[in-house]
C-alpha cells in the first residue's frame, strides 16, 4: 500500500501560480512512477502530468505543457506539480497517483494505470 497525500492547492488570481505537493508514505516511493490527475466541476478527470520513478522523463498534457512543471524529491517521497500563468480553466480538485508501471508517454494519461490514489487538493483560479 502507498497513502499519498495532497497539499498546497487553494484560491489564486488568474497568471498567479501555485505549488502543490503530495507526501507519500508506505511502500518505496522509489519504485512507483507518479502523476498528476485533475477533476473540474462537471468534467471527467483528465491528465496533468507525469514523471518517471527516477525523474528522468516527464509528461504533459498539451492543456499545461509550458505551464506546469513536475517533479520529485525520492528522499523526501514527495513530489510536486509546480504551477504558472494560471488560467480560470485551471479550477479543479487535483490529484496525485502512483503507478508501479514504467509508463511511457502513450500510457502516462491512462488512470486506470496508476494503483494509488490521494484525496485532492482544491485549486480555484479567479478571473
Amino acid at each position: 500500500q502507498v497513502q499519498l497525500v495532497e497539499s498546497g492547492g487553494g484560491l489564486v488570481q488568474a497568471g498567479g501560480s501555485l505549488r502543490l505537493s503530495c507526501a507519500a508514505s508506505g511502500r518505496t516511493f522509489s519504485n512507483y512512477a507518479m502523476g498528476w490527475f485533475r477533476q473540474g466541476p462537471g468534467k471527467e478527470r483528465e491528465f496533468v502530468a507525469h514523471i518517471t520513478w527516477s525523474g528522468g522523463a516527464t509528461y504533459y498534457s498539451d492543456s499545461v505543457k509550458g505551464r506546469c512543471t513536475i517533479s520529485r524529491d525520492n528522499a523526501k517521497n514527495t513530489v510536486y506539480l509546480q504551477m504558472n500563468s494560471l488560467k480560470p480553466e485551471d479550477t479543479a480538485v487535483y490529484y496525485c497517483a502512483a503507478s508501479p508501471e514504467v509508463l511511457g508517454a502513450s500510457w502516462s494519461g491512462d488512470g486506470r494505470r496508476y494503483a494509488y490514489w490521494g484525496q485532492g487538493t482544491q485549486v480555484t483560479v479567479s478571473s
